[in-house]
């Protein structure tokens, strides 16, 4: 059987609405778990800062849950038009790029910031494996489900300003997630990565966009 063949039916599998229901929950539960890890700093930032800056403060637990609403967006799409090329709206397509670039750089983020500080000294528990598998499946459900998405150049346009925003408020702030100690004295370091995170995932997003565009051009 070829590669092809087999791509082609594994993908099938994954959009079929068992998958996507089975995503969408795991995802759903994910999200709630994840902004019950920042409580902490939410609370604080609620107490202690501006309360403008609160929508900055959870960054891995909104990416996804962008994602779990690209994913209801797939379990309602038009699938006479196939996943993907049904209905486009403004609001389907910026959930879509926030989701898609948001996962991946966050996805990453979390799992170079975990095992940075596991070569600097720090003691690896389980906690800390549940979060690289898990923050590496955000990166790699939101990358196969990438040729589904239905959003424009303006979409992306609009998620960078946020993503470059949120790094600014970040690290020009203070308002970073909560990172082990043997990492602060790396900070400056820590926020040039970032923000090459935010462009990476923003090229990843328009590489996917001419991909889309040549998907439709011949369908």
């Amino acid at each position: 059987m070829s590669q092809s063949i087999l791509w082609h039916r594994g993908m099938a599998l994954l959009t079929s609405r068992p998958v996507l229901w089975l995503l969408f929950a795991v995802n759903a539960l994910g999200t709630v778990y994840g902004y019950y890890w920042y409580k902490g700093q939410l609370e604080d930032t609620f107490l202690f800062e501006p309360l403008w800056y609160l929508p900055f403060v959870p960054d891995s637990p909104t990416a996804s849950l962008f994602f779990t609403l690209t994913l209801i967006y797939l379990l309602v799409a038009d699938r006479n038009k196939g996943l993907g090329l049904g209905k486009r709206s403004v609001l389907r397509g910026f959930v879509e790029a926030f989701g898609l670039i948001t996962s991946v750089k966050y996805g990453i983020w979390a799992v170079a910031m975990i095992w940075s500080g596991y070569a600097m000294g720090d003691t690896i528990v389980w906690q800390d494996w549940m979060l690289t598998l898990s923050h590496l499946g955000m990166a790699l459900e939101v990358l196969l489900f990438a040729a589904y998405t239905t959003y424009s150049i303006s979409s992306i346009v609009l998620v960078a300003i946020w993503i470059y925003a949120n790094d600014w408020m970040d690290y020009e702030q203070g308002i970073f997630p909560r990172l082990s100690e043997v990492l602060l004295p790396h900070l400056h370091s820590i926020q040039w990565f970032t923000i090459a995170l935010s462009t990476l995932s923003i090229a990843i997003a328009l590489f996917v966009l001419q991909f889309q565009k040549h998907r439709r051009s011949r369908v």
